[in-house]
């Protein structure tokens, strides 16, 4: 079963009417990113960063996934897939991924601000200031922010290595280190790029971009898939 890894961004999220800060000028929901993703806006304003997260949470369990999510999920019938996604929210998981390796943390979880370690499942969506994990330090969101080590990078780049196909879908490419992901692929494997706008990449070999949205992108390229391999 030929491997594919497919690297997922805020486009392929956007279809489901989560919003993303891509194209606003660095602003989230209004508010400057560094304020809400960075340890310094963290230590500046804990309740403001928890109620910004409090907000994503709601508006996620508002969505469902749409058809590029379900299309990857389909194609595990025929590949082995693993989705490494940017993206915090479960709408992977939603749609039936079995094997997804979240770069930038996951919205529905908690972790100490003592114990990097001490990562809880969250059952509601929300973190109040005073809730505390069992070292007695106060919870914060389990995202990975702005100047903070991505510790799922290392199985990411283990994922691009073995890769006989690698999917680029609804990312700008331009946040590193998941940006770079690609340049692990193997020269030989199969390469796709779909996003409403491709970004410049350089070159690559047996590169494919596919200029359109997340949901007719995958479309496109799941139908070429499995003509040519299954």
């Amino acid at each position: 079963m030929k491997k594919l890894v497919v690297l997922t961004g805020a486009g392929i999220s956007a279809e489901s009417g989560i919003s993303t800060f891509r194209d606003s000028g660095g602003l989230w929901e209004g508010h400057d990113v560094m304020e809400v993703a960075s340890p310094e806006g963290w230590r500046k304003n804990r309740e403001l960063v928890l109620d910004f997260y409090n907000q994503r949470r709601k508006q996620a369990l508002t969505v469902e996934p749409n058809e590029a999510h379900k299309e990857l999920a389909r194609l595990e019938k025929h590949f082995d897939v693993t989705i490494v996604t940017q993206n915090v929210d479960h709408l992977h998981e939603k749609a039936g991924s079995s094997k997804i390796i979240h770069l930038h943390g996951e919205l529905f979880k908690s972790q100490s601000t003592v114990d990097p370690s001490l990562v809880y499942d969250m059952d509601g969506w929300e973190i109040k200031l005073g809730d505390k994990c069992e070292k007695g330090s106060q919870l914060r969101p389990f995202i990975v922010w702005f100047g903070e080590m991505v510790p799922m990078m290392e199985p990411a780049i283990d994922a691009a290595i073995e890769a006989d196909i690698f999917a680029v879908i609804g990312t700008s490419m331009l946040v590193y280190p998941a940006a770079g992901l690609i340049q692990y692929a193997p020269k030989k494997s199969l390469k796709y790029i779909i996003d409403v706008k491709v970004p410049e990449t350089g070159f690559f070999d047996n590169l494919k971009p596919i200029e359109a949205k997340a949901s007719i992108g995958t479309a496109i390229m799941s139908k070429e898939l499995i003509e040519k391999y299954a």
